[in-house]
């Protein structure tokens, strides 16, 4: 075979969450459904989230169940964007109150007298352990949220219907490297001064924002800070899965193989796993930090896991050189 370069990219889900319980059929049409957002097609993308919820036994995402909850209020039917908003506020604790007041998408459902029901839940969700938590914190952790996972979802877009050589899609890419430095700065200001603080201290989301920006910063800071994350898996502090995404990415960025498999590999529309340290017993390795088997991760992916495949594959990447 003749040998060549080529620059391929990490292929991974950008929510929050554990990805490996959700179908590829929810996969697919919550994608379609914030497509449907972004064009301005709001009854046809709240419709796909209904869709999406159904095809995975009603279980979902809190942000597509909020993103839902926006493309029914802009479709007129307060109704439906109450109940996900309730889903929201109930079943995910939701406490970002100053996000969801000022929410101008939800302005409309604000002379609701369900409206000042739905900020008491969110205000109660807050007030739970209101000693523990650090509000400019919080508010903090919601800024680099926002600055984390909004621009990601545009290049998504934008990729999709300019390309990502485009000068549409070159911008969009400078935007994002611009928002995740100064993001990995933020964050690593805070586990220097702070070190991991859970859920208790900065809320759900809080605690998911310093590892999606772990995972999106420079290989030194992930070295750097991967200790503090591994000592807050072990305090419950922190997920399993969002830990064995920041050990991969340290470990493929250093030339070594990963150990849970959370990476694949992509040309074109062909994806491939990155090398893994211990194939044939993966599924132990991943049990370590609670994850669920191998087979069941990938099928979200449209893939199953065939040791043997895997192996045939590994020499394709061998002429390729990987940018992780």
């Amino acid at each position: 075979m003749k040998k060549f370069s080529l620059s391929a990219f990490i292929f991974l889900l950008l929510c929050p969450g554990l990805y490996s319980q959700n179908s590829s059929a929810y996969n697919e049409l919550t994608k379609q459904a914030l497509n449907s957002y972004e064009n301005k097609r709001f009854r046809n993308s709240a419709e796909l989230y209904t869709k999406a919820f159904k095809a995975n036994n009603w279980k979902a995402y809190r942000v597509d169940r909020y993103n839902a909850a926006c493309a029914w209020t802009l479709a007129g039917n307060k109704d439906s964007a109450f109940y996900q908003l309730f889903k929201v506020a109930d079943a995910f604790k939701y406490d970002n109150y100053d996000r969801i007041s000022r929410d101008t998408v939800l302005t409309s459902l604000m002379k609701d007298p369900r409206w000042s029901q739905l900020l008491n839940i969110v205000r109660q969700n807050i007030g739970t352990e209101e000693s523990l938590l650090n509000k400019g914190l919080l508010k903090l952790m919601d800024s680099v949220y926002k600055d984390d996972q909004t621009y990601r979802f545009r290049q998504i877009s934008i990729n999709r219907e300019f390309g990502p050589d485009s000068p549409e899609g070159k911008n969009i890419k400078k935007i994002i490297h611009e928002k995740d430095s100064l993001n990995e700065f933020i964050v690593s200001d805070v586990l220097d001064r702070y070190g991991w603080l859970g859920k208790e201290v900065i809320g759900i989301n809080g605690n998911t924002t310093l590892a999606l920006v772990l995972q999106h910063s420079s290989l030194k800071t992930q070295i750097k800070h991967l200790p503090i994350m591994r000592e807050a898996f072990k305090n419950k502090k922190t997920d399993g899965y969002d830990l064995a995404i920041v050990e991969d990415k340290v470990l493929l960025r250093q030339g070594k193989k990963q150990k849970y498999g959370s990476y694949l590999i992509g040309s074109g529309k062909k994806y491939t796993i990155a090398p893994i340290e211990d194939p044939a017993n993966i599924d132990q390795t991943r049990a370590e930090l609670g994850l669920v088997p191998f087979d069941e991760y990938l099928r979200n992916y449209g893939l199953r896991w065939e040791q043997k495949r895997y192996e045939d594959n590994l020499k394709e990447l061998e002429h390729l050189t990987i940018i992780y």
